[in-house]
């Protein structure tokens, strides 16, 4: 069975503010899929195909992100989360998160064990990031400097630098990469006016209750990803019980799209170990 992700219709979930839209495909063990901030469910097409045949497979959008509506009062990510699984009967899931979405993952483990039976983090740590590097800097403060000027086309190329890393050029980055991550970001702020308030309410003391975390959890980083999302991959895997840190070679910060194949195997490797 090979599963399209344009042959799979947007379903959506309705919630006290809003609609939460998600695909899904396949059937068993829930396998949940949590794309990065200002991204959407597209990126897991690879991941879709390769666990649809073996998993109930489900690719949401974050609230304010793709299909999902947007926000008009507080809201926390991970409350929206469990809102889904919940209301999907898709509990306990394995939690499959890339930087954003993989803080909304450990969240998930720290707020809602019981909605969890592991947790996969790519690029991330928990939802309360530190960065210091100074290629992380450079690159939000460009992000950030295009976006105060209204330069949309300039915000889109600071943000598919994610996607290259600081130890390589654009130049030496698959365009079709760059080119979907452009996209998907600038979809994603097509949805939002330069005056909209910020709605998100921040999970609070993550790293100090990480160590709480009683499932498994795996952190897979690319490679070529920064230093800072290293480090934050280890102090997560360092501090939970059963925690564990691969490295996909050959990518940056979207390893599952760059390097699907040794992305999958480390996640299939992962489920397979599952109890």
């Amino acid at each position: 069975m090979t599963v399209e992700l344009t042959s799979l219709p947007v379903h959506f979930l309705p919630t006290a503010d809003g609609r939460l839209a998600y695909r899904e495909a396949g059937s068993g063990t829930p396998l949940v899929l949590l794309h990065g901030g200002f991204v959407d469910h597209r990126m897991w097409q690879e991941q879709i195909r390769a666990f649809a045949p073996s998993h109930r497979v489900i690719a949401w959008d974050a609230r304010g992100h793709g299909a999902s509506d947007n926000a008009t009062g507080p809201f926390r990510q991970v409350d929206d989360l469990a809102a889904l699984l919940r209301g999907l009967d898709a509990a306990p899931a394995v939690l499959v998160g890339l930087s954003m979405g993989g803080g909304i993952a450990v969240d998930c483990a720290l707020e809602y064990p019981e909605l969890v039976r592991a947790v996969v983090a790519s690029g991330s740590g928990t939802s309360e990031a530190a960065f210091a590097h100074p290629w992380v800097l450079e690159t939000i403060a460009a992000q950030n400097g295009c976006l105060a000027a209204g330069d949309l086309e300039g915000w889109a190329d600071a943000f598919a630098l994610w996607a290259v890393g600081p130890h390589r050029e654009p130049a030496d980055t698959d365009p079709g990469l760059l080119g979907s991550i452009r996209r998907m970001g600038l979809d994603t702020l097509g949805k939002h006016t330069p005056d909209e308030p910020d709605h998100h309410v921040p999970v609070t003391r993550t790293w100090e209750r990480v160590p709480g975390i009683e499932v498994p959890l795996l952190a897979i980083n690319g490679a070529l990803d920064s230093p800072d999302h290293h480090a934050l991959a280890a102090r997560l895997t360092d501090l939970v019980p059963d925690g564990r840190l691969v490295t996909v070679p050959g990518a940056a910060h979207y390893p599952n799209m760059e390097n699907p194949a040794g992305f999958n195997a480390e996640l299939a490797a992962f489920l397979e170990r599952l109890p």
